[in-house]
């Protein structure tokens, strides 16, 4: 599970998706996979999580990496190559943005 914190040693990348409600499922289901199979077994890898809107036209994932690098060298796997060319199929648009954790709230 992902630990949100701003002392974290950790680089944060959330992904944006956007798709048709039509379609929202299969690609809710090709990034489960994806993580499921492969992403989490990749080096550095430390936690993810996907979210998706009511509507079901947009999935956002959360996913936490020891280094940044760590996260590129996934992504330059033939095998994530090609899931991203499936996973482009199935929606409109994706981007991971890479992030610093600013600040953390909570009810305390």
């Amino acid at each position: 599970m992902p630990k949100i914190a701003k002392a974290a040693p950790v680089q944060t990348v959330i992904t944006t998706f956007e798709m048709t409600p039509g379609t929202c499922q299969d690609l809710l289901e090709a990034l489960t996979e994806a993580y499921a199979d492969f992403i989490s077994k990749q080096p550095g890898f430390v936690a993810a999580g996907l979210h998706v809107n009511d509507a079901q036209t947009r999935i956002a994932n959360y996913s936490q990496w020891q280094r940044r690098e760590d996260f590129l060298a996934m992504l330059r796997t033939p095998e994530m190559r090609e899931r991203n060319r499936r996973i482009n199929e199935m929606c409109k648009s994706f981007e991971p943005v890479m992030y610093e954790v600013a600040e953390t709230f909570d009810s305390d």
